[in-house]
């Protein structure tokens, strides 16, 4: 959101919160992730558009155009960008998976970005 925006005050986000105000939010999420989050206050929540980049949704938000619902560290909410995150509670989590063919021919770009997802996330 909006470093300026009184939200940003805020240490954590709740339903109560985003009622009646414009949501932008990845068209995935709203169908699977937010009602889970929402539950029966989901038909009081306000989609304003979907992106599938979340950068296009910062974009939106930085013109104070709506508020993006989106995963931590996907846009820039450095000091000076404008942005600022904040968690919503209840804390909502979605497990993601990447998959690929299995003899798939990597360019070797992608083959260290394999190899770095495996050394960050292995356990």
């Amino acid at each position: 959101m909006p470093e300026d925006d009184p939200l940003a005050k805020k240490k954590v986000i709740r339903v109560d919160d985003l009622i009646g105000l414009p949501l932008f939010c990845s068209e995935q999420s709203w169908k699977n992730d937010i009602p889970r989050w929402a539950g029966t206050k989901m038909d009081q929540l306000h989609l304003e558009g979907s992106f599938r980049l979340a950068y296009n949704g910062s974009m939106f938000t930085k013109e104070h155009l709506g508020y993006l619902l989106t995963f931590d560290k996907l846009v820039d909410t450095s000091s000076g960008s404008g942005l600022v995150f904040r968690p919503l509670t209840p804390r909502l989590e979605t497990s993601l998976y990447l998959v690929w063919k299995k003899y798939q021919t990597f360019s070797p770009i992608a083959e260290r970005f394999l190899a770095q997802l495996g050394t960050s996330f292995s356990p």
